[in-house]
């Protein structure tokens, strides 16, 4: 019975830690676009100076878009097939977390009148954590068309340390742009 509380307690834990550190992605693209046709690129900045996040944490974000970009291959250009925009969103998530119940902490004592007694858990906790979601928008210059976006959601707790914002910034953009360009080949408007 101990050693499955403990291997309980250990699947707990693991869970908790691997969702505090993903990112949710969600895309949506034009399937009439030409994904390969897209080599350069630039930043739209009317959109991202409507972000609503600090100049540091855009350029953070800008930065880790610039090098997973050119990593994969495309160009930076002041003549570019696509621009990218950013926005951002967040909100607070209560979790509860009831431990109420028969069966928790269960075990022989001492209760009144010397005799053995039972005893059990009772009580909830609350945790709040913030919730960010980057949306990364890639528009077709010549059509100026939205044709992909990316959405990541995820936990934004990094406990003031910078190094970890950026490493968890980066995280997110890597898994969003994970997901460009999209793996269908777009139809064309001739098929």
């Amino acid at each position: 019975m101990k050693t499955l509380k403990l291997t309980l307690s250990l699947v707990v834990l693991v869970g908790l830690l691997t969702g505090c550190t993903s990112v949710r992605v969600a895309t949506d693209y034009d399937r009439m676009a030409d994904f390969d046709q897209y080599k350069t690129f630039a930043f739209y900045k009317p959109g991202i100076d409507r972000a609503n996040i600090s100049d540091l944490d855009k350029k953070r974000i800008l930065r880790s878009i610039q090098n997973e970009l050119v990593n994969r291959g495309y160009q930076k250009s002041s003549n570019p097939d696509m621009l990218i925009s950013i926005f951002t969103s967040e909100r607070d998530r209560v979790t509860v977390y009831n431990n109420a119940g028969w069966g928790w902490g269960w075990g022989w004592g001492w209760g009144p009148g010397w005799g053995p007694g039972w005893g059990g858990a009772y009580g909830s906790t609350v945790s709040t954590n913030t919730e960010g979601s980057l949306y990364i928008d890639l528009i077709d210059t010549k059509r100026k068309e939205l044709v992909w976006q990316g959405k990541g959601t995820g936990d934004l707790i990094t406990n003031g340390d910078i190094t970890k914002k950026e490493e968890r910034i980066a995280l997110f953009v890597n898994e969003i742009l994970g997901e460009f360009p999209p793996p269908i080949k777009a139809e064309t408007a001739g098929n």
